[in-house]
């Protein structure tokens, strides 16, 4: 890591890694820089959906899920209360981010990226400051990404992305294996008062389990684990062994949204520009498409500021209202209890929606 940088993306998550690529791709000095070490897991319902597949595509990496065994998602099975419907749509596929993301990496270091794990980064003049160890430096960039996930953790408190009035919070784990009754190729959704839960088997068996719970309802229940554990019991979906007592990560609020998507030279982009409530693999989707889309900006736009901001809109936050309505109906368990008596008699109903959410 030596000199100066066209950009430095902070968080290595798919829009970071996207975003790092993209500019390397385009002949820009890129350095992708992150906390952690890699393969590492992540909060995440662990599905890419159509077009999530279809921006790997436009990138040159279609073939990347398949060659990491992704499991492709032949459908839903939704349930709430006594109510369980099926629901056969093409949904994408199942992969686990310790996987994918670090594909991702590797994918942005083959075109040119400078990766940079274990570190911390703040924002400094001019560019921002790393600290490795107990040692810091500061890197001068023209622009800086910040790819901070939820927390927008490169931001100072006062300017961080605002969490939505009842916005839910994500939780997750993964279980050694699936238990019976839980077959490779679906999603699996259960919705409860407090909350609703998500499951997917992976592509090594495993089986993903990621939630979007009430705060208080976590509190009442003694953790998401036991919360998780309750919705699920609620419904007609089979008992998972252990759920309650395994080890769960949690998020910080999921729906919110920033003042801006950018701010000078710096950017944000992927869950720190902006979040709701997902469903069937946007959040990862809209991550791809806003990596993609910010590095061919900064790499070609005259106005990077101002364009962002428009084309941001277009691209995720137009989207995300699809997801917005679905959100509401999942918040209340009468609700979705309709919605899934509906879709259990008439599953066609679905398609509409779900077609709408995951078109490119």
């Amino acid at each position: 890591m030596t000199g100066d940088y066209d950009a430095v993306v902070v968080g290595a998550g798919p829009a970071g890694s996207t975003a790092a690529r993209e500019l390397a791709r385009r002949g820009l000095r890129a350095l992708l820089v992150d906390r952690a070490h890699f393969p590492r897991p992540k909060v995440c319902g662990c599905c890419l959906n159509p077009r999530a597949l279809a921006t790997l595509d436009r990138a040159g990496l279609g073939a990347l899920p398949a060659s990491l065994g992704a499991v492709p998602l032949a459908g839903l099975e939704l349930a709430a209360g006594r109510r369980r419907a099926t629901l056969h749509h093409p949904l994408g596929v199942a992969l686990s981010r310790d996987a994918l993301d670090a594909a991702l990496v590797d994918a942005a270091v083959a075109a040119g990226a400078e990766f940079l794990p274990r570190a911390s980064a703040t924002l400094a003049p001019g560019g921002i400051r790393l600290k490795v160890g107990d040692g810091s430096r500061d890197v001068r960039a023209r622009f800086v990404v910040s790819a901070t996930g939820l927390g927008d953790g490169l931001f100072p408190a006062d300017d961080r992305a605002t969490p939505s009035p009842r916005s839910k919070v994500g939780a997750g784990t993964i279980l050694d294996a699936a238990p019976a009754g839980y077959a490779p190729g679906r999603i699996f959704m259960a919705c409860g008062a407090g909350g609703y839960v998500g499951l997917v088997v992976l592509e090594d068996g495993r089986l993903d389990v990621a939630a979007a719970l009430d705060p208080a309802a976590v509190r009442a229940a003694g953790g998401p684990g036991a919360l998780a554990a309750r919705i699920l019991a609620g419904t007609r979906l089979p008992d998972v062994p252990g759920l309650a007592d395994a080890r769960w990560r949690g998020t910080p609020a999921l729906s919110r949204s920033p003042g801006r998507v950018a701010e000078g030279t710096v950017f944000r982009v992927g869950d720190s520009a902006g979040y709701v409530e997902p469903f069937t693999g946007e959040g990862m989707a809209w991550a791809l498409a806003g990596g993609e889309a910010l590095a061919a900006i900064l790499a070609e736009d005259p106005d990077p500021a101002g364009r962002w901001a428009r084309e941001h809109r277009r691209i995720v936050r137009d989207r995300q209202f699809a997801c917005r309505a679905v959100a509401r109906v999942l918040r209340s368990p009468a609700m979705t209890s309709v919605m899934a008596a509906a879709l259990e008699i008439r599953p066609g109903l679905a398609r509409p929606l779900l077609s709408a959410m995951h078109r490119d």
